[in-house]
């Protein structure tokens, strides 16, 4: 039966084989790729979703508040309209994700718990630094670090390194250890339904995927980024970049799929954004009367860059292709995004839900446009501002005030607190949380900061926030950053020789957080370089030997 279920994808691989396939593939080894996967995990055609019902007539008294998190993906920290920006001079309004800080609490000093996918949603599912438990790197495919190791598109050259790949795991095998607690976990233990949309990236393997990690359904895909689309479409345009090979391996090989419950993939039956939209506010119907806590995590705005037609067709004052398509991408997730709180008023349930909103990290430099991080420097994948200053927005109305900014640090980790906090659920007591309950905090309950220190590391280059002092410790280049977020908050002064003393202080700090984190649960295998100031486009933004930049290690 399994051969007959996979037999056209081994089918294919024979029949290239046949004719000369061991040349065919060297010379395009993504098709393999691609063609091993469909042959591990065969794409069904669309499938109808059934979610669980939950009770027929509300619980008597008074019931614990829904949970709803809602994570983008890559989204810039510019890409919103909330503070005067947005995404193309803000001509793309953002006002369903505006309203959840509107009505809510804006976390003006929020920050990511890394700047890549991966570590950002293992540390959000914990509450912990991802390096704790040795999730320290993207898992990604030997063959795509390879292409991002051997690429070279400006002055500085990658690292890649072979020797790491010759026993490089499995992918698939590649997660968050099952004896992590994750936050669905603890709210089960409040009697919460649990659903799980989207990107996952923590795991593949059953003992890893999100129904073994506290979600009682999921609608998801597993590893990393997903198309929107087929390629090609017709109710699709898209923007491809020609210069990254990030973007080359994307198209080559990404699915258009999910899965439910860790089924079968199957293809969605709309654009992706549309899809988890509405599905999400198919779950919120079903589980009106009983607390649940939703995870929606959107792919939006991650490359591949596909739009809505009908969403690219309304933004014809965008001249620049590229950034219309990716404007039109911003425009489907406010949209669903509106959808899910509609549907949250509709049923009655908005003053007893949390909704928190933020992006798993900032906009990435690959993607070629300039602004969206702005007013701050770096990228996604650098720890500095533009990689892991987002927006993060909490809205309880009732409990929490509306239209309120909080000022001092917070980030990711404090999420799983925060949720077990409402929920009134115990947090775990035998390993080390990095997060705190943000609610006494934002309450007016508690005075203070809710941390003195936070935490980043991707291999040799680590950072540390104490109070208002930022260091950045890299290897590749040689170099400290020290900045005063309070006096200099987008980092345009680095002070580490007007105060030598503060950086070895402060390396001091960061060397003894460092200690307590977990080796790599498996190897880096490139370091990218990554310029500060300026996109990854060779043609339009030119490496000059006078940036200031970092290699990235995954």
């Amino acid at each position: 039966m399994k051969f007959l279920k996979w037999g056209g994808a081994v089918l294919a691989v024979l029949v290239v084989v046949a004719i000369g396939g061991g040349v065919y593939f060297k010379q395009h080894p993504l098709v393999l790729v691609k063609m091993i996967g469909e042959w591990r995990s065969p794409i069904g055609p669309n499938q109808p979703v059934v979610w669980q019902q939950g009770p027929e007539t509300p619980p008597t008294g008074k019931r614990p508040p829904n949970i709803i998190l809602i994570l983008a993906d890559d989204l810039g920290y510019n890409d919103i309209t909330l503070n005067g920006g947005g995404v193309a001079g803000g001509v793309v309004p953002t006002p369903n994700i505006d309203s959840i800080a509107h009505g809510g609490v804006d976390l003006t000093e929020g920050y990511a718990g890394n700047a890549t996918c991966a570590p950002s949603r293992a540390a959000i599912m914990t509450g912990r630094y991802a390096t704790r438990f040795g999730y320290e790197f993207t898992p990604s495919h030997p063959l795509f670090m390879k292409m991002i190791g051997e690429s070279v598109n400006g002055l500085r050259k990658p690292i890649y390194f072979p020797e790491n790949a010759k026993d490089y795991p499995d992918i698939r095998s590649l997660g968050v250890p099952h004896s992590e607690v994750m936050v669905g976990e603890v709210l089960q233990s409040r009697g919460y339904h649990t659903l799980m949309f989207g990107k996952w990236h923590l795991g593949e393997e059953k003992e890893m995927q999100p129904q073994s990690q506290g979600f009682d359904e999921s609608l998801a895909f597993l590893m990393g980024a997903q198309m929107y689309a087929p390629p090609g479409s017709p109710t699709v345009e898209e923007a491809r970049q020609s210069w990254d090979p990030i973007d080359k391996f994307l198209w080559a090989v990404l699915p258009y799929a999910v899965s439910k419950d860790g089924g079968p993939r199957f293809a969605p039956d709309e654009y992706m954004t549309d899809y988890l939209g509405d599905q999400a506010v198919a779950s919120i119907k079903a589980n009106k009367n009983r607390p649940f806590f939703m995870y929606l995590a959107f792919n939006a705005p991650h490359t591949p860059l596909q739009a809505k037609k009908e969403d690219y067709d309304a933004l014809p004052m965008i001249e620049d292709h590229e950034l219309r398509v990716y404007a039109a991408m911003i425009r489907a997730l406010d949209r669903n995004i509106g959808h899910v709180l509609k549907m949250l008023k509709d049923e009655g349930l908005d003053d007893n839900t949390l909704v928190i909103f933020t992006s798993d990290n900032g906009g990435a430099n690959y993607i070629g446009l300039p602004d969206i991080n702005k007013p701050y420097r770096g990228w996604k994948a650098t720890f500095f501002e533009g990689g892991i200053h987002v927006p993060y927005f909490m809205k309880w109305p009732g409990v929490l005030p509306a239209g309120v900014k909080y000022g001092n640090p917070v980030a990711h980790v404090d999420i799983f607190a925060t949720a077990a906090g409402a929920a009134g659920a115990a947090v775990p007591s035998d390993r080390k949380l990095d997060g705190v309950n943000l609610l006494p905090f934002l309450e007016g309950q508690e005075a203070g900061r809710p941390h003195q220190t936070l935490f980043w590391r991707s291999g040799p280059y680590k950072t540390l926030l104490d109070g208002d002092w930022k260091l950045q410790v890299s290897e590749r280049p040689k170099k400290n950053w020290l900045f005063n977020l309070k006096d200099d908050p987008t980092e345009q002064s680095n002070l580490a020789d007007v105060h030598p003393e503060k950086v070895q202080e402060l390396i001091g700090v960061l060397n003894g957080i460092d200690a307590e984190q977990a080796n790599p649960a498996w190897p880096e295998l490139a370091e990218g370089p990554i310029a500060i100031d300026h996109p990854e486009n060779p043609d339009k933004f030119p490496d000059s030997p006078d940036d200031e930049y970092i290699y990235w290690a995954n």
